[in-house]
């Protein structure tokens, strides 16, 4: 596996780590973030997976 391909799929389990972390918060009841926040936030890091470039949060 090359050093790319391998950063990517770090990228991705990291953001998959994420996004369970904040399903359990939800499931458990307490306050996360909007849908647009939410949103934007996954849209970011997107676009930091797809084209290289660092997230904005």
């Amino acid at each position: 596996m090359d050093i790319d391909t391998f950063t990517r799929r770090e990228k991705m389990l990291k953001l998959r780590e994420e996004l369970l972390a904040v399903e359990e918060d939800r499931l458990a009841g307490r306050a996360g973030t909007t849908p647009d926040e939410l949103d934007s936030y996954l849209e970011s890091i997107i676009d930091e997976v797809e084209h290289g470039k660092k997230a904005s949060i």
